[in-house]
């Protein structure tokens, strides 16, 4: 959907709503492109500022997915004004992994950045700490948008697989906050929500911020009391818990999970935390407002990967990939729409470029989905990825079209379940681990805990949404199970992915050869007649400076080097060099 034509005539809104009302509101983006064509020309600010409002572990629990559970007035509100995509899929069923596609619009399986938690676990792994390292060329897409002249800040949590340059971002940090930016900047935020993490749903009940911290955000005055380590101190019970809905609430319960009382408490936990959650984007949303900014504001609400329930998190199918987006643009525009085009995390980063009028750079893997750059096709198929999981290693790949998901198991010999210990801390988990040692699972919910697993499966996601039904050895399913096979060979021949590929071997491919993380070149600083020039051998290298003036006083945050620039005759500069995967080098003073 082009932005530059999104305010819609008369004729034009009777024709979408005649598209609507034949297709039932489910709208693809060649129908709405029809209305569009038809459509008077309308400009957005030229350079919009762009809102993520980021949640973890999130499925389609929310009534503009589908699920009326629980109310979220918030994000209800987001939808009935902006476009609901239902196929959004994440690339992994983990957060930092998903993280890493969406901030670099790239496969993290085809980076490094695929087994989770690669600066932990060496004691079980034998490995070294490592990060992952793109090609030379790429950039944090929040990089990128600094370089056009944005605001960028992160409020709070980061997770990329790797260190992220202090090139990446103006401000990231639990103050981080557009209001920090400058006069008549355009900004780029995100606003990290942790309310429904899968810790959430531990006992005591999970790791909650008694302060609603998003009230407080750009507030360098206020002070945190219970904020980083604290964090182990904050857990409530269930008594002090703020109560959204009644507990004998009747939950749909999937058939992969058994209905128990602890699992419905866990349910329970869940929406409640989605409540809690929903405040606090009406906190955000409030601010905006406030700001005078809400009309010139492209708005992103989605999830880090799908739910946070055993046989959700960390696994490929699609209640572990399948998250929910919603995208309101300025003064409602499109409002209502539903769009059921496939979309990737890998799409994110050439969108948010594609929609301030820049083309995405040729080493990302994803299309843009909106803007000046939108893809002139939709996506086909999406790709996901599972490796290891803390200490615990599988190695698993998956496509999907519009119906159909096929997986690829690299360890057939191995079962499906990994005994992640941070999992077990669930209740849910710990009744799915009591009950299969009591043999008392039926088969949908044993099928998780099976001592080996097919080469191939293949599921209609349209009749079998749980993905309970292996059709790879029907012979009614051999075309589609052949097209898929190909498709995956072709996507992991094009991103240099090699599934289980000892991660010690990565290690020595990202550090071409070496036994030690490469270290960036120190920055080389010249100054003549008062015009700086700084230059790295590092190939690739961000180059970050600030400039420090005859008062002494220090600049909080690193500004970009892209071309010479002047200074007066008593400042100096200080520069550091990064590049991602790479140990930064020292900071250089002149």
């Amino acid at each position: 959907m082009k932005i530059e034509k999104l305010l819609l005539s008369p004729v034009a809104a009777l024709l979408l709503l005649v598209i609507l009302i034949i297709g039932g509101c489910h709208t693809k983006r060649k129908d709405i492109n029809k209305v569009l064509d038809t459509a008077v020309k309308k400009d957005l600010p030229t350079r919009p500022n762009i809102l993520w409002l980021v949640t973890e572990d999130m499925g389609p629990y929310i009534p503009a997915f589908g699920d009326s559970t629980i109310v979220t007035p918030n994000l209800s509100r987001l939808a009935a004004e902006g476009v609901v995509y239902p196929n959004m899929f994440s690339t992994s069923g983990v957060c930092a992994p998903s993280r890493a596609a969406i901030i670099m619009g790239m496969y993290p399986s085809g980076i490094g950045a695929n087994h989770m938690r690669t600066t932990s676990y060496t004691e079980v792994t034998g490995l070294p700490k490592y990060g992952a390292v793109p090609p030379h060329e790429a950039r944090m897409v929040s990089e990128l948008l600094r370089m056009e002249g944005y605001y960028c800040t992160n409020n709070y949590k980061e997770d990329y697989q790797f260190q992220a340059p202090k090139t990446g971002w103006d401000e990231s940090s639990e103050y981080a906050h557009w209001r920090n930016k400058a006069e008549n900047q355009p900004f780029f935020s995100i606003v990290n929500f942790t309310e429904t993490h899968e810790s959430g749903l531990f006992e005591p009940y999970g790791f909650r911020e008694i302060e609603t911290r998003n009230y407080h955000l750009g507030d360098r005055s206020y002070k945190w009391e219970n904020f980083g380590a604290s964090h182990a101190k904050n857990r409530m019970t269930e008594g002090e818990t703020p109560v959204h809905l009644p507990k004998d609430t009747k939950f749909d319960i999937p058939p992969y999970l058994p209905d128990t009382p602890k699992v419905r408490r866990d349910m329970w936990k869940l929406y409640n935390n989605i409540a809690e959650m929903d405040k606090q984007v009406g906190a955000v949303l409030k601010q905006l407002e406030e700001d005078g900014l809400l009309e010139n504001t492209i708005i992103f609400f989605y999830g880090d990967h799908g739910g946070p329930l055993p046989r959700e998190k960390r696994l490929i199918y699609d209640s572990g990939l399948n998250t929910p987006l919603i995208v309101r643009f300025p003064n409602k525009q499109l409002a209502g729409i539903r769009n059921d085009e496939l979309l990737s995390f890998v799409d994110f980063a050439p969108t948010l470029l594609s929609l301030i009028g820049v083309e995405p750079p040729s080493y990302m893997q994803g299309q843009a989905f909106l803007g000046k750059y939108e893809s002139v096709s939709e996506r086909e198929y999406i790709h996901a990825a599972a490796d290891r999981f803390d200490g615990f290693t599988d190695a698993i790949r998956a496509v999907r079209d519009s119906r159909f998901k096929y997986i690829r198991n690299y360890r057939p010999e191995q079962e499906y379940y990994l005994p992640v210990a941070y999992r077990e801390k669930i209740p849910a988990m710990q009744e799915l681990l009591r009950l299969r040692d009591e043999g008392k699972l039926n088969e949908a919910q044993s099928q998780w805990f099976r001592k080996s697993k097919p080469k191939e499966e293949l599921f209609d996601c349209a009749v079998d949404p749980y993905e309970l039904n292996n059709l790879a050895e029907n012979p009614q399913y051999q075309e589609k199970l052949k097209e898929l096979r190909t498709e995956m060979d072709r996507w992991l021949k094009e991103i240099g992915d090699v599934p289980n590929q000892p991660e010690k071997e990565l290690i020595a491919k990202l550090w071409n050869g070496s036994k030690t993380q490469p270290v960036t070149v120190e920055p080389q600083i010249s100054i003549l007649n008062g015009e700086v020039s700084i230059s790295s051998h590092t190939d690739g290298a961000s180059i970050g400076y600030k400039i420090v003036g005859s008062d002494g006083k220090i600049p909080n945050f690193w500004s970009i080097y892209q071309k010479p620039f002047e200074i007066r005759e008593n400042d100096k500069v200080i520069s550091q060099t990064y590049r991602i995967g790479f140990i930064p080098s020292k900071a250089v003073e002149k």
